[in-house]
Protein backbone atom coordinates (compact mmCIF):
# COMPACT_ATOMS: atom_id res chain seq x y z
CA UNK A 1 0.00 0.00 0.00
CA UNK A 2 1.23 3.53 -0.74
CA UNK A 3 0.48 6.27 1.78
CA UNK A 4 0.28 9.55 -0.11
CA UNK A 5 -1.20 11.82 2.56
CA UNK A 6 0.50 15.25 2.51
CA UNK A 7 2.65 15.70 5.62
CA UNK A 8 4.97 18.05 7.45
CA UNK A 9 7.41 17.57 10.31
CA UNK A 10 7.68 20.56 12.65
CA UNK A 11 11.16 20.67 14.18
CA UNK A 12 13.48 23.15 15.92
CA UNK A 13 17.16 23.62 16.72
CA UNK A 14 16.42 22.90 20.40
CA UNK A 15 13.62 22.62 22.93
CA UNK A 16 11.91 25.88 23.80
CA UNK A 17 11.86 27.36 20.29
CA UNK A 18 8.08 27.03 19.92
CA UNK A 19 7.47 23.64 18.24
CA UNK A 20 4.34 22.85 20.26
CA UNK A 21 2.77 26.25 19.63
CA UNK A 22 3.44 26.07 15.89
CA UNK A 23 2.52 22.40 15.44
CA UNK A 24 -0.68 22.61 17.49
CA UNK A 25 -1.64 25.93 15.95
CA UNK A 26 -1.01 24.60 12.46
CA UNK A 27 -3.13 21.51 13.14
CA UNK A 28 -5.99 23.67 14.40
CA UNK A 29 -5.66 26.17 11.55
CA UNK A 30 -5.83 23.39 8.95
CA UNK A 31 -8.79 21.82 10.76
CA UNK A 32 -10.57 25.20 10.76
CA UNK A 33 -10.26 25.12 6.97
CA UNK A 34 -12.26 21.91 6.91
CA UNK A 35 -9.32 19.53 6.48
CA UNK A 36 -9.12 16.17 8.25
CA UNK A 37 -5.80 16.54 10.08
CA UNK A 38 -3.79 13.61 11.42
CA UNK A 39 -1.74 14.65 14.49
CA UNK A 40 1.50 12.94 15.48
CA UNK A 41 4.30 13.44 18.00
CA UNK A 42 7.86 12.16 17.78
CA UNK A 43 9.01 10.45 20.96
CA UNK A 44 7.29 9.09 24.07
CA UNK A 45 5.55 12.31 25.17
CA UNK A 46 1.92 11.91 26.30
CA UNK A 47 0.98 15.53 26.99
CA UNK A 48 1.46 17.25 23.61
CA UNK A 49 -0.75 14.65 21.85
CA UNK A 50 -3.60 15.73 24.13
CA UNK A 51 -3.38 19.26 22.72
CA UNK A 52 -3.06 17.82 19.22
CA UNK A 53 -6.26 15.83 19.73
CA UNK A 54 -8.05 18.96 20.91
CA UNK A 55 -6.86 20.80 17.80
CA UNK A 56 -7.91 18.12 15.32
CA UNK A 57 -10.64 16.02 16.89
CA UNK A 58 -8.54 12.88 16.29
CA UNK A 59 -6.36 10.83 18.62
CA UNK A 60 -2.84 12.20 18.91
CA UNK A 61 -0.42 9.39 18.06
CA UNK A 62 3.25 8.91 18.90
CA UNK A 63 5.99 7.89 16.48
CA UNK A 64 8.90 6.49 18.50
CA UNK A 65 11.62 4.55 16.73
CA UNK A 66 13.21 3.54 20.05
CA UNK A 67 10.09 2.14 21.71
CA UNK A 68 8.55 0.56 18.62
CA UNK A 69 11.43 0.12 16.21
CA UNK A 70 12.12 2.10 13.04
CA UNK A 71 10.19 -0.46 11.00
CA UNK A 72 6.90 0.50 12.70
CA UNK A 73 7.17 4.27 12.25
CA UNK A 74 5.72 4.23 8.73
CA UNK A 75 2.92 1.72 9.45
CA UNK A 76 1.86 3.50 12.66
CA UNK A 77 1.84 6.81 10.80
CA UNK A 78 -0.22 5.35 7.96
CA UNK A 79 -2.65 3.88 10.49
CA UNK A 80 -3.23 7.24 12.15
CA UNK A 81 -3.34 9.19 8.88
CA UNK A 82 -5.79 6.84 7.14
CA UNK A 83 -8.56 8.92 5.53
CA UNK A 84 -6.95 12.28 6.36
CA UNK A 85 -6.22 15.24 4.10
CA UNK A 86 -2.96 16.26 5.76
CA UNK A 87 -0.70 15.19 8.62
CA UNK A 88 1.38 17.30 10.98
CA UNK A 89 4.18 15.68 13.01
CA UNK A 90 5.58 17.58 15.98
CA UNK A 91 9.23 16.78 16.63
CA UNK A 92 11.06 16.23 19.90
CA UNK A 93 13.92 18.31 21.36
CA UNK A 94 16.30 19.55 18.65
CA UNK A 95 16.01 18.20 15.11
CA UNK A 96 18.98 15.83 15.44
CA UNK A 97 18.60 14.92 19.13
CA UNK A 98 17.59 11.35 19.90
CA UNK A 99 18.26 8.51 22.31
CA UNK A 100 21.48 9.20 24.22
CA UNK A 101 24.46 7.44 22.70
CA UNK A 102 22.37 5.92 19.88
CA UNK A 103 23.17 8.27 16.98
CA UNK A 104 20.06 9.42 15.15
CA UNK A 105 17.81 6.79 16.75
CA UNK A 106 14.46 8.25 17.92
CA UNK A 107 15.35 11.72 16.63
CA UNK A 108 13.01 13.96 14.68
CA UNK A 109 15.46 13.75 11.78
CA UNK A 110 15.20 9.95 11.68
CA UNK A 111 11.39 10.06 11.71
CA UNK A 112 11.36 12.69 8.95
CA UNK A 113 13.53 10.42 6.80
CA UNK A 114 11.44 7.35 7.53
CA UNK A 115 8.31 9.29 6.54
CA UNK A 116 9.99 10.96 3.54
CA UNK A 117 8.53 14.20 4.90
CA UNK A 118 9.77 17.78 4.53
CA UNK A 119 10.82 19.57 7.71
CA UNK A 120 9.72 23.03 8.81
CA UNK A 121 12.27 24.48 11.22
CA UNK A 122 10.88 26.70 13.99
CA UNK A 123 13.56 29.14 15.15
CA UNK A 124 13.49 31.40 18.19
CA UNK A 125 14.88 34.56 16.57
CA UNK A 126 14.55 36.80 19.62
CA UNK A 127 18.29 37.34 20.14
CA UNK A 128 19.71 37.23 16.64
CA UNK A 129 19.49 38.72 13.18
CA UNK A 130 22.00 37.75 10.47
CA UNK A 131 23.24 34.77 12.50
CA UNK A 132 19.94 33.04 11.84
CA UNK A 133 21.17 32.26 8.33
CA UNK A 134 24.21 30.38 9.65
CA UNK A 135 22.04 28.43 12.08
CA UNK A 136 19.47 27.43 9.45
CA UNK A 137 22.18 26.63 6.89
CA UNK A 138 23.84 24.31 9.41
CA UNK A 139 20.65 22.44 10.20
CA UNK A 140 19.63 22.20 6.55
CA UNK A 141 23.00 20.86 5.38
CA UNK A 142 24.00 18.61 8.30
CA UNK A 143 22.25 15.53 6.88
CA UNK A 144 21.59 15.58 3.11
CA UNK A 145 18.73 13.08 3.58
CA UNK A 146 16.80 15.53 5.76
CA UNK A 147 14.94 18.08 3.64
CA UNK A 148 14.40 21.36 5.47
CA UNK A 149 11.70 22.91 3.31
CA UNK A 150 11.13 26.14 5.17
CA UNK A 151 11.52 28.19 8.34
CA UNK A 152 9.02 29.72 10.75
CA UNK A 153 10.58 32.54 12.73
CA UNK A 154 9.31 32.82 16.30
CA UNK A 155 9.50 35.71 18.80
CA UNK A 156 10.30 38.32 16.18
CA UNK A 157 10.45 41.76 17.80
CA UNK A 158 9.54 44.27 15.09
CA UNK A 159 9.09 44.94 11.38
CA UNK A 160 12.75 45.93 11.16
CA UNK A 161 13.82 42.74 12.95
CA UNK A 162 11.76 40.69 10.50
CA UNK A 163 13.32 42.51 7.55
CA UNK A 164 16.84 41.71 8.77
CA UNK A 165 15.99 38.08 9.32
CA UNK A 166 14.43 37.67 5.89
CA UNK A 167 17.41 39.33 4.19
CA UNK A 168 19.79 36.95 5.96
CA UNK A 169 17.75 33.88 5.11
CA UNK A 170 17.60 34.79 1.43
CA UNK A 171 21.26 33.77 1.25
CA UNK A 172 20.58 30.45 3.01
CA UNK A 173 18.17 29.32 0.31
CA UNK A 174 15.48 28.26 2.77
CA UNK A 175 12.14 30.08 2.42
CA UNK A 176 10.48 31.84 5.34
CA UNK A 177 7.01 30.30 5.70
CA UNK A 178 5.90 32.23 8.72
CA UNK A 179 6.73 34.92 11.26
CA UNK A 180 5.32 34.97 14.80
CA UNK A 181 5.76 38.10 16.86
CA UNK A 182 7.28 38.22 20.32
CA UNK A 183 4.29 40.02 21.81
CA UNK A 184 1.91 37.15 21.12
CA UNK A 185 1.44 35.00 24.25
CA UNK A 186 -0.45 31.75 24.60
CA UNK A 187 -1.33 30.46 28.06
CA UNK A 188 0.03 26.91 28.27
CA UNK A 189 1.13 26.47 31.91
CA UNK A 190 3.81 23.97 32.86
CA UNK A 191 4.88 22.15 36.02
CA UNK A 192 7.36 19.45 37.07
CA UNK A 193 6.84 17.13 34.05
CA UNK A 194 5.99 19.66 31.33
CA UNK A 195 2.73 21.18 30.13
CA UNK A 196 -0.40 20.69 32.23
CA UNK A 197 -2.49 18.03 30.40
CA UNK A 198 -5.66 18.99 28.57
CA UNK A 199 -7.84 16.85 30.84
CA UNK A 200 -6.89 19.03 33.82
CA UNK A 201 -7.75 22.36 32.19
CA UNK A 202 -10.03 21.63 29.28
CA UNK A 203 -11.80 25.00 29.04
CA UNK A 204 -8.52 26.92 29.24
CA UNK A 205 -6.87 24.45 26.83
CA UNK A 206 -9.62 25.02 24.25
CA UNK A 207 -8.92 28.76 24.46
CA UNK A 208 -5.16 28.20 24.24
CA UNK A 209 -5.47 26.01 21.13
CA UNK A 210 -7.76 28.58 19.51
CA UNK A 211 -5.17 31.26 20.27
CA UNK A 212 -2.41 29.15 18.75
CA UNK A 213 -4.51 28.61 15.63
CA UNK A 214 -5.19 32.33 15.28
CA UNK A 215 -1.51 33.16 15.80
CA UNK A 216 -0.34 30.64 13.20
CA UNK A 217 -3.05 31.52 10.67
CA UNK A 218 -2.16 35.22 10.93
CA UNK A 219 1.61 34.78 10.79
CA UNK A 220 2.16 31.80 8.50
CA UNK A 221 1.63 31.13 4.81
CA UNK A 222 -0.81 28.23 5.03
CA UNK A 223 -0.94 27.84 1.26
CA UNK A 224 2.82 27.49 1.01
CA UNK A 225 2.86 25.06 3.96
CA UNK A 226 0.16 22.97 2.30
CA UNK A 227 2.13 22.90 -0.94
CA UNK A 228 5.24 21.82 0.96
CA UNK A 229 3.26 19.03 2.65
CA UNK A 230 2.11 17.80 -0.77
CA UNK A 231 5.73 17.47 -1.88
CA UNK A 232 6.36 14.61 0.58
CA UNK A 233 7.54 11.39 -1.00
CA UNK A 234 5.25 8.37 -1.26
CA UNK A 235 5.39 5.79 1.54
CA UNK A 236 5.21 2.18 0.46
CA UNK A 237 3.90 0.51 3.59
CA UNK A 238 0.66 -0.92 4.90
CA UNK A 239 -1.04 0.86 7.75
CA UNK A 240 -0.64 -0.85 11.12
CA UNK A 241 -3.70 -2.84 12.19
CA UNK A 242 -4.23 -4.13 15.74
CA UNK A 243 -5.91 -7.35 14.67
CA UNK A 244 -3.26 -8.17 12.08
CA UNK A 245 -0.51 -7.33 14.59
CA UNK A 246 -2.00 -9.77 17.10
CA UNK A 247 -2.49 -12.49 14.48
CA UNK A 248 1.16 -12.27 13.41
CA UNK A 249 2.62 -12.12 16.94
CA UNK A 250 3.79 -15.32 18.66
CA UNK A 251 1.23 -17.02 20.92
CA UNK A 252 1.67 -16.30 24.63
CA UNK A 253 3.88 -18.92 26.31
CA UNK A 254 2.70 -20.79 29.36
CA UNK A 255 3.71 -19.03 32.59
CA UNK A 256 6.47 -20.56 34.70
CA UNK A 257 6.13 -19.48 38.35
CA UNK A 258 9.24 -18.24 40.08
CA UNK A 259 10.19 -19.91 43.39
CA UNK A 260 7.87 -18.80 46.14
CA UNK A 261 5.53 -16.96 43.78
CA UNK A 262 1.77 -17.25 44.08
CA UNK A 263 0.05 -19.69 41.76
CA UNK A 264 -0.34 -18.13 38.31
CA UNK A 265 -3.88 -19.37 37.76
CA UNK A 266 -5.08 -21.46 34.82
CA UNK A 267 -2.72 -21.71 31.83
CA UNK A 268 -3.06 -19.20 29.04
CA UNK A 269 -4.67 -20.66 25.92
CA UNK A 270 -3.05 -19.57 22.64
CA UNK A 271 -5.98 -18.31 20.67
CA UNK A 272 -6.53 -16.20 17.58
CA UNK A 273 -7.69 -12.73 18.64
CA UNK A 274 -11.38 -12.01 18.37
CA UNK A 275 -12.65 -8.74 16.88
CA UNK A 276 -15.10 -8.21 19.72
CA UNK A 277 -16.02 -9.52 23.16
CA UNK A 278 -19.08 -11.75 22.76
CA UNK A 279 -18.71 -12.99 26.33
CA UNK A 280 -18.77 -9.45 27.71
CA UNK A 281 -15.17 -9.54 28.92
CA UNK A 282 -14.38 -6.05 30.20
CA UNK A 283 -11.05 -4.35 30.77
CA UNK A 284 -11.29 -1.17 32.81
CA UNK A 285 -8.83 1.59 31.87
CA UNK A 286 -8.17 4.48 34.26
CA UNK A 287 -8.73 7.94 32.80
CA UNK A 288 -9.76 11.38 33.97
CA UNK A 289 -7.48 14.19 35.10
CA UNK A 290 -5.19 12.04 37.27
CA UNK A 291 -4.43 9.36 34.63
CA UNK A 292 -3.94 11.00 31.24
CA UNK A 293 -0.97 9.05 29.85
CA UNK A 294 -1.97 6.35 27.38
CA UNK A 295 -1.10 5.35 23.84
CA UNK A 296 -4.16 4.96 21.60
CA UNK A 297 -2.84 1.67 20.23
CA UNK A 298 -3.11 0.00 23.67
CA UNK A 299 -6.90 0.22 23.72
CA UNK A 300 -7.02 -0.86 20.07
CA UNK A 301 -4.94 -3.95 20.85
CA UNK A 302 -7.05 -4.86 23.88
CA UNK A 303 -10.18 -4.55 21.75
CA UNK A 304 -8.68 -6.66 18.96
CA UNK A 305 -7.72 -9.29 21.55
CA UNK A 306 -11.38 -9.64 22.50
CA UNK A 307 -11.93 -7.18 25.35
CA UNK A 308 -14.46 -4.42 25.76
CA UNK A 309 -12.44 -1.40 26.94
CA UNK A 310 -14.30 0.74 29.49
CA UNK A 311 -12.73 4.01 30.70
CA UNK A 312 -13.41 5.12 34.28
CA UNK A 313 -12.28 8.11 36.36
CA UNK A 314 -10.66 7.29 39.74
CA UNK A 315 -11.40 10.84 40.91
CA UNK A 316 -15.15 10.46 40.38
CA UNK A 317 -16.23 6.82 40.08
CA UNK A 318 -16.69 4.97 43.35
CA UNK A 319 -16.63 1.48 41.83
CA UNK A 320 -14.85 -0.21 38.96
CA UNK A 321 -17.09 -0.72 35.90
CA UNK A 322 -19.50 -3.61 36.36
CA UNK A 323 -18.05 -6.89 35.14
CA UNK A 324 -14.41 -5.73 35.20
CA UNK A 325 -12.16 -8.71 34.49
CA UNK A 326 -8.89 -6.78 34.22
CA UNK A 327 -7.56 -3.33 35.04
CA UNK A 328 -5.08 -1.06 33.25
CA UNK A 329 -3.82 2.05 35.06
CA UNK A 330 -1.48 4.15 32.95
CA UNK A 331 0.57 7.23 33.69
CA UNK A 332 -0.43 10.67 34.82
CA UNK A 333 -0.25 12.88 37.88
CA UNK A 334 -1.62 11.11 40.97
CA UNK A 335 0.75 13.20 43.09
CA UNK A 336 -1.27 16.29 42.13
CA UNK A 337 -4.53 14.57 43.08
CA UNK A 338 -3.32 12.46 46.01
CA UNK A 339 -5.89 13.88 48.42
CA UNK A 340 -8.84 13.32 46.07
CA UNK A 341 -7.68 9.81 45.12
CA UNK A 342 -7.24 8.94 48.76
CA UNK A 343 -10.66 10.35 49.60
CA UNK A 344 -12.33 7.96 47.13
CA UNK A 345 -12.11 5.09 49.59
CA UNK A 346 -14.80 2.98 47.93
CA UNK A 347 -12.87 2.82 44.66
CA UNK A 348 -9.59 2.10 46.44
CA UNK A 349 -11.25 -0.87 48.11
CA UNK A 350 -12.72 -2.00 44.78
CA UNK A 351 -9.26 -1.94 43.15
CA UNK A 352 -7.72 -3.79 46.10
CA UNK A 353 -10.44 -6.45 45.97
CA UNK A 354 -9.92 -6.99 42.24
CA UNK A 355 -6.18 -7.39 42.74
CA UNK A 356 -6.74 -9.75 45.68
CA UNK A 357 -8.92 -11.95 43.47
CA UNK A 358 -5.93 -12.54 41.20
CA UNK A 359 -7.42 -10.65 38.25
CA UNK A 360 -4.89 -9.06 35.87
CA UNK A 361 -3.82 -5.54 36.82
CA UNK A 362 -1.28 -3.63 34.68
CA UNK A 363 0.00 -0.37 36.15
CA UNK A 364 2.56 2.05 34.71
CA UNK A 365 4.18 4.87 36.68
CA UNK A 366 1.15 6.76 38.02
CA UNK A 367 -0.66 3.44 38.24
CA UNK A 368 2.23 2.08 40.31
CA UNK A 369 1.89 4.98 42.74
CA UNK A 370 -1.86 4.45 43.01
CA UNK A 371 -1.39 0.79 43.94
CA UNK A 372 1.05 1.62 46.74
CA UNK A 373 0.18 1.69 50.41
CA UNK A 374 0.47 5.49 50.46
CA UNK A 375 1.53 8.46 48.34
CA UNK A 376 2.96 11.49 50.11
CA UNK A 377 1.35 10.27 53.32
CA UNK A 378 -2.09 9.83 51.76
CA UNK A 379 -3.56 6.30 51.80
CA UNK A 380 -3.77 4.68 48.36
CA UNK A 381 -5.04 1.24 47.30
CA UNK A 382 -2.62 -0.80 49.40
CA UNK A 383 -2.24 -3.48 46.74
CA UNK A 384 1.55 -3.25 47.02
CA UNK A 385 3.56 -3.14 50.22
CA UNK A 386 5.33 0.04 49.15
CA UNK A 387 5.31 3.72 49.98
CA UNK A 388 5.61 6.50 47.37
CA UNK A 389 6.60 10.14 47.69
CA UNK A 390 7.66 13.09 45.61
CA UNK A 391 11.42 13.33 45.18
CA UNK A 392 13.87 16.06 44.22
CA UNK A 393 15.41 14.40 41.17
CA UNK A 394 13.82 13.93 37.76
CA UNK A 395 14.23 10.41 36.37
CA UNK A 396 14.05 10.58 32.60
CA UNK A 397 15.22 8.45 29.71
CA UNK A 398 14.85 5.45 27.45
CA UNK A 399 15.42 2.02 28.98
CA UNK A 400 16.27 -1.44 27.64
CA UNK A 401 14.45 -3.96 29.82
CA UNK A 402 13.97 -7.70 30.22
CA UNK A 403 11.13 -9.29 32.16
CA UNK A 404 12.65 -11.06 35.15
CA UNK A 405 9.38 -12.59 36.41
CA UNK A 406 6.49 -14.23 34.62
CA UNK A 407 3.51 -11.90 34.73
CA UNK A 408 0.16 -11.14 33.12
CA UNK A 409 2.02 -9.00 30.58
CA UNK A 410 5.12 -10.97 29.68
CA UNK A 411 6.96 -14.22 30.20
CA UNK A 412 10.31 -14.06 31.96
CA UNK A 413 13.00 -13.30 29.41
CA UNK A 414 10.80 -11.09 27.23
CA UNK A 415 12.75 -8.06 26.06
CA UNK A 416 11.07 -4.68 25.72
CA UNK A 417 12.10 -1.08 25.43
CA UNK A 418 10.54 1.55 27.61
CA UNK A 419 10.77 5.06 28.95
CA UNK A 420 10.92 6.47 32.47
CA UNK A 421 9.64 9.96 33.30
CA UNK A 422 8.90 10.77 36.93
CA UNK A 423 9.93 12.78 39.95
CA UNK A 424 8.69 10.35 42.57
CA UNK A 425 10.37 7.64 44.64
CA UNK A 426 8.89 4.27 45.63
CA UNK A 427 10.23 2.58 48.75
CA UNK A 428 9.31 -1.11 48.48
CA UNK A 429 8.41 -3.46 51.27
CA UNK A 430 8.19 -7.20 50.70
CA UNK A 431 5.98 -9.79 49.07
CA UNK A 432 6.50 -9.11 45.35
CA UNK A 433 8.96 -10.14 42.67
CA UNK A 434 10.60 -7.51 40.44
CA UNK A 435 9.04 -6.83 37.04
CA UNK A 436 11.98 -5.71 34.92
CA UNK A 437 15.72 -5.88 34.76
CA UNK A 438 16.91 -2.57 33.34
CA UNK A 439 19.94 -2.89 31.07
CA UNK A 440 20.49 0.77 30.17
CA UNK A 441 23.19 2.39 32.30
CA UNK A 442 23.50 0.86 35.76
CA UNK A 443 21.94 -2.62 35.87
CA UNK A 444 19.04 -2.83 38.30
CA UNK A 445 15.69 -4.45 38.86
CA UNK A 446 12.49 -2.43 38.93
CA UNK A 447 8.78 -2.80 39.49
CA UNK A 448 6.53 -5.40 41.10
CA UNK A 449 4.95 -8.69 40.04
CA UNK A 450 2.48 -9.99 42.59
CA UNK A 451 -0.22 -12.53 41.73
CA UNK A 452 -2.02 -10.90 38.78
CA UNK A 453 -0.41 -7.48 39.30
CA UNK A 454 2.31 -6.03 37.08
CA UNK A 455 3.33 -2.56 38.31
CA UNK A 456 6.32 -0.57 37.13
CA UNK A 457 7.68 2.89 36.43
CA UNK A 458 8.44 1.78 32.88
CA UNK A 459 6.20 3.15 30.11
CA UNK A 460 6.06 0.71 27.19
CA UNK A 461 4.40 0.82 23.77
CA UNK A 462 2.47 -2.38 23.18
CA UNK A 463 2.58 -2.04 19.39
CA UNK A 464 6.19 -3.21 19.71
CA UNK A 465 5.02 -6.41 21.46
CA UNK A 466 1.35 -7.02 20.56
CA UNK A 467 1.44 -10.31 22.44
CA UNK A 468 1.38 -8.29 25.67
CA UNK A 469 -2.24 -7.30 25.04
CA UNK A 470 -3.25 -10.82 24.02
CA UNK A 471 -1.56 -12.34 27.10
CA UNK A 472 -3.33 -9.83 29.35
CA UNK A 473 -6.77 -10.49 27.84
CA UNK A 474 -6.26 -14.26 27.90
CA UNK A 475 -5.45 -14.07 31.59
CA UNK A 476 -8.60 -11.98 32.09
CA UNK A 477 -10.56 -14.71 30.36
CA UNK A 478 -9.09 -17.59 32.37
CA UNK A 479 -8.82 -16.07 35.85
Amino acid sequence: MTASVPRLVIAAPASGNGKTTVATGLMAAFAARGLAVSPHKVGPDYIDPGYHALATGRAGRNLDAYLCGAELVGPLFAHGARGCDIAVVEGVMGLYDGAAGEGELASTAQVAKLLRAPVVLVVDASSQSRSVAALVHGFASWDPEVRVGGVILNKVGSDRHEELLREALDSAGVPVLGVLRRVARVDTPSRHLGLVPVAERRAEAVEAVAAMAAQVAAGCDLEALTALARSAGALSCAGWDAGEALASSPPPPLPVPSPGAAAPGPPLRPERPRPQAPDGLRVAVAGGAAFTFSYAEHAELLTAAGAEVVVFDPLRDEQLPEGTAGLVIGGGFPEVYASELSGNELLRKSVAALAESGAPVAAECAGLLYLCRELDGQPMCGVLDASARMGERLTLGYRDAVAVSDSVLAAAGTRMRGHEFHRTVVEPGAGADPAWGIRTGQRRVEGFVQRGVHASYLHTHWAAQPGVARRFVERCRTT
